[in-house]
């Protein structure tokens, strides 16, 4: 009598088993199988896909004598109070001329902007010296520095070549300018560069590499090329953790006669 009474309820008991079994296999698979991506249906009224706010700040491209209104003035060719010597921090000792523009004064020494800046637009006119006869990168040499560490050379190469990651409109000792875009010497050219910071980590380790981008009186010839650190004249560029800081011009110890005016800069930070 107990075998005709257990057989049935081992039968049952497998049976159980079975159905435990593939009900933890179906669950096993759902979690298993790639979920489908969920796709938003089409947009069929053009209103989907409008953005109104918030709206854009107004600017006036032209606002402040040529600079747009929201660009903070380094130099209109008044006065060098938004400069100072990078030597010592006194005043900028460069020569201030009628017409505007101002010029390297022979081993004075860089000048740097009293403001420190990161990511910005950067407007800068140069023009060489028309009476120099210097040779190679003594000819009208300079530079613009973004951040006190990172140079776009400003040198006069009319029929006058040297080593070409460090003629004008170079990330000097980094990268070649597309083209070169000078006018004729004596006359005034002009940067527009677009900065973007690089990034630095707590512990001081880069995270994302500053770049460049260079229009040459309207010609493109640095296009977001990726900074591999600090230009230096001497050995590989560094990568040490740093903040905002000022942008600089050279005095390149050479009486290379170079002139600024009309210099602005828009943040981008």
């Amino acid at each position: 009598m107990k075998k005709y009474v257990l057989f049935p309820l081992f039968c049952i008991f497998l049976i159980s088993c079975g159905q435990t079994q593939e009900k933890k296999t179906e669950e096993t698979m759902e979690q298993e199988a790639p979920k489908e991506e969920v796709t938003q249906k089409e947009p069929t009224d053009p209103k989907e896909t409008e953005v109104w706010e918030p709206a854009r700040e107004i600017v006036n491209p032209t606002g402040q004598n040529g600079a747009p209104s929201d660009a903070i003035v380094l130099f209109d060719g008044s006065n060098l109070d938004e400069w100072v010597s990078a030597k010592d921090g006194g005043p900028a000792q460069w020569v201030l001329n009628d017409d505007g523009s101002m010029t390297v004064k022979d081993k004075t020494g860089d000048i740097k902007t009293k403001r420190n800046f990161g990511s910005v637009q950067l407007h800068v006119e140069w023009r060489s010296n028309s009476e120099s006869t210097a040779e190679g990168q003594a000819k009208s040499n300079s530079g613009v520095y973004l951040q006190d560490l990172y140079e776009v050379q400003v040198l006069d190469n009319n029929d006058n070549p040297t080593y070409i990651n460090g003629q004008a409109a170079s990330i000097y000792k980094q990268a070649p300018p597309l083209v070169q875009a000078l006018v004729p010497t004596g006359e005034w050219n002009t940067y527009d560069i677009i900065y973007h910071a690089p990034e630095f980590d707590a512990e001081g380790n880069k995270t994302k590499s500053g770049t460049i981008t260079v229009l040459h009186n309207g010609v493109l010839v640095q296009d977001h090329f990726e900074l591999q650190g600090t230009t230096e004249y001497i050995g590989w560029p560094k990568n040490n953790a740093h903040g905002k800081g000022p942008i600089k011009l050279q005095d390149h110890q050479d009486m290379s006669g170079v002139s600024y005016r009309n210099i602005w800069v828009r943040e981008l930070d």
